[in-house]
Formats: structure tokens, sequence, C-alpha cells
């Protein structure tokens, strides 16, 4: 593969770059500042990147974007950090295209199990299930799946009560034993477990993608306050123990960004098996670099670091939140070891 953007995906995560640094908040006060949300919510509904992965009327089920080109906004609004919902609708989105359903009418995420590890699944005959819709800013409804004895059907569960949670960016749903409506069938039949498997390796592909964007946005944060603050008339960002503490944590992130695009890349190009399998390897080296390098940048702000007033505590936040979905690195080195023993995991939600 060649890891060099084209001209055209440079200028989608300029523009990406762009939006965050005119909307996203600034500081943790500004999370409380509706109108700059709103406008946030509305540049990035105007860009329509939402709907990156919604196949084009006539264009048969081929997205308009690619996972590398989906996976650069996402890290650009984990850079932001931004508080507005696209992880979840992205996911939602590309879940529908699989099974060949209509796009939404209305703004929708996907609901995850209780722990996060994957996406929540009810048992064929059963009317309710429970879960946590993520990334649910707006929406009102989130995607679950049937299990039938012919794979997956689409089931649709309501949403409302956001709280912010762990994520003061991007507020989470809990679903308490909602009805799950299941969405009509399509000519395509049910989804089968390689569907799941391919959705669920672009999916970790893009929590990657936030967690890269994520440890970017902290690092620029900490090497910005090492410029400013002083100590016996210099900046500590000439101390060479805060030095190392910075490059560390830009090796980290770098590392993390080549892992993820290759498991970008993947997403579309490999089977689903190998595809699943990159994305699981991706996914527990960024889970690992974004815990060291956000918890770096509130070491190097020092005492101030820990205090509320800081943005250092929401990129860890938000970092410890995507660490979670879809599996942390435990649960995702386990996938390594079961395809690595099986030849594939036949089932992209274990």
């Amino acid at each position: 593969m060649d890891v060099r953007l084209s001209a055209e995906q440079r200028a989608l995560r300029e523009a990406a770059a762009r939006l965050v640094d005119d909307h996203a908040p600034g500081s943790v006060a500004a999370l409380a500042d509706a109108p700059r949300a709103a406008r946030l919510d509305a540049a990035l509904a105007g860009s329509g990147w939402r709907e990156l992965r919604v196949p084009d009327a006539g264009d048969g089920n081929r997205p308009p974007a690619s996972a590398v080109e989906t996976a650069i906004v996402a890290e650009e609004l984990g850079r932001g950090p931004a508080d507005a919902s696209f992880l979840g609708p992205t996911l939602a989105a590309e879940l529908r295209r699989r099974a060949g359903t209509e796009p939404a009418a209305e703004p929708e995420t996907v609901l995850l199990r209780p722990d996060l590890s994957g996406l929540a699944v009810v048992e064929d005959g059963q009317a309710r299930c429970s879960g946590v819709a993520i990334d649910a800013q707006g929406a009102t409804a989130a995607l679950a799946l049937v299990r039938t004895g012919h794979g997956y059907d689409l089931a649709s569960v309501p949403v409302s009560g956001t709280s912010p949670g762990r994520d003061l960016t991007r507020p989470a749903a809990t679903v308490q034993d909602a009805e799950a409506g299941r969405l009509p069938g399509t000519s395509r039949g049910p989804l089968t477990a390689a569907d799941v498997e391919a959705w669920s390796a672009f999916a970790l592909a893009l929590t990657c993608a936030d967690l890269v964007g994520t440890m970017r946005g902290a690092v620029e944060l900490a090497r910005g306050y090492a410029g400013l603050r002083h100590q016996y008339g210099v900046a500590i960002g000439t101390f060479q123990s805060v030095q190392h503490l910075l490059a560390d944590a830009f090796v980290s992130t770098e590392g993390s960004s080549s892992i993820t695009r290759h498991a970008a890349w993947a997403a579309d190009t490999l089977p689903p098996g190998e595809a699943f399998a990159a994305a699981a390897v991706a996914k527990a080296y960024c889970a690992r670099a974004a815990r060291e390098v956000c918890e770096t940048a509130v070491q190097v702000h020092g005492g101030i670091g820990m205090t509320w007033e800081c943005l250092a505590h929401v990129h860890l936040r938000r970092a410890l939140l995507s660490t979670q979905l879809l599996g942390d690195a435990g649960v995702n080195l386990a996938r390594v070891i079961a395809h690595r023993k099986i030849g594939g995991l036949h089932d992209g939600l274990r």
C-alpha cells in the first residue's frame, strides 16, 4: 500500500482542520458555549462528512469516500477535540450500507453492549434490548443487530436523555430494555458474519483514527504550554526531561498514525477476516499509546494539568472512552490471537 495522501485527501485534511480550528472548543469553559457548539454542528452537517459512507443514488452500494478519507476527518475531529457527533452517525450509515437499507431519515447512531466491546445483539424472537448508544448527540435512534438462523437483521431502538459521562465531548445514552423495531429486509438478504466482520474492521479503524487525533491534540497542547511556561527564568520546553516526554509522545502518535492508516486501507481492500485482524492490531496499539500520550500531556502541564480548567483532561477523557469502544487493548489482542489460531474470527462481534 502507498501510505501517502493524494492531493484530494490532503485537501480534505486541510478543510477538516480549518473547521476544527474555527469551531472546536479552545478551553474547558467553551464546552458550555451552546452557540459555538451549534455552529460546529451546523458546519459539520453542511460539510456532508457524516454521509461519507452513504452511497450516492444510482451508484450501487459504493460509498462516496474511502475508509482512509473517513478516518482523516475522524482524526481531525479528535484533534479538536470537536464536541459534535461524527463517529456514531458514520458507523450507523456504514451498517445500513452493509445491510443494503435506505439511509436514515432522522439522526441515529449505533447501540453497543454495556461494556462497549461490540454491537448490541438481540436474539431472534426477543423484542427488547439494552446497551449504550455512543456519540448520541442529536440522535433519536440507535442500530442493533438481530441474530437469526440465516445471519443478522438490523433493528432500531429509540434514544433519549444523553449525558456527557466519561467523555465531555461526545455524550452517550443508556438504553434499558427498549423495544427493538426490526428494519425492513432488503433484496440482499440478512447480514452475514463476514458483513459484520467487515463493518467491525471499519469501525475499529475509525476509533483508532479518533485516538490518533486525540493524541495529536494533546501533544500540541502540551508543546504549546511547554513553550509558554517559565521556571528559573526559562521555558520548561528547554528542559531535557520535558523534551524527552514530548518526543516519546510524538513517536507514539506517529506510530499510531501509521498503523491506523493501514487498518483504514485494509477495511476497504482486504478480505473481512484479514481487515478485522489488521484493525484489531491497530486498536491494541493505539489504545495503549493514547493513554500514555494523554497522561504525558497532563504531566507536562504540572499542577495545573490536574485542574478542571486545563483542557488536557478533556483529551484524556476522550481517549479513555475511545479506548473502550469496540474493545480495549486486551480484547483486541485476544481477537488477533483467535485470528491466528483459527484463520479467521467468523464473527466480528467477539
